[in-house]
């Protein structure tokens, strides 16, 4: 299994006058998380750019557990969902590093397109190969 935690602060343009994270902020918190894995994994952005791939989210399901607020001290971890399908898929999860409180489970999917934007059906090949090096095909 491809996990990555990465602790994050929570700045004060994502709060409200409760204090609370906006609902909007969480999609960028997901995808600090998406990049950090693949900086870790060799499954950056830039490697998608370099081979004329997009690879654009299509689904994404967020369930709020409990608030984030100013002040916590939060952890995201996500994990890489193995699929025979063209596609990505990463489960998420946040959580106050203080209580280990689970504040947020989400999943995305990403699937991928040509520079013409056209789905492609199969996965590309540096994605089978990336899936091989890293034990998950």
């Amino acid at each position: 299994m491809l996990t990555l935690e990465k602790p994050f602060e929570i700045r004060f343009s994502e709060i409200d006058m409760m204090k609370v994270v906006w609902h909007g902020s969480y999609p960028l918190y997901l995808e600090d998380a998406r990049e950090a894995f693949g900086e870790k994994y060799g499954l950056s952005y830039q490697r998608y750019m370099d081979e004329n791939i997009f690879a654009p989210i299509v689904e994404m399901k967020i369930n709020y557990k409990r608030p984030l607020m100013f002040g916590m001290k939060p952890v995201i971890k996500i994990t890489y969902r193995p699929t025979y399908s063209a596609k990505i898929i990463f489960d998420y999860e946040i959580r106050d590093s203080l209580s280990g409180d689970v504040c947020l489970t989400a999943y995305t999917v990403q699937v991928f397109m040509d520079r013409n934007y056209q789905l492609i059906w199969y996965c590309p090949k540096f994605y089978e190969e990336w899936k091989q090096a890293v034990g998950v095909a």
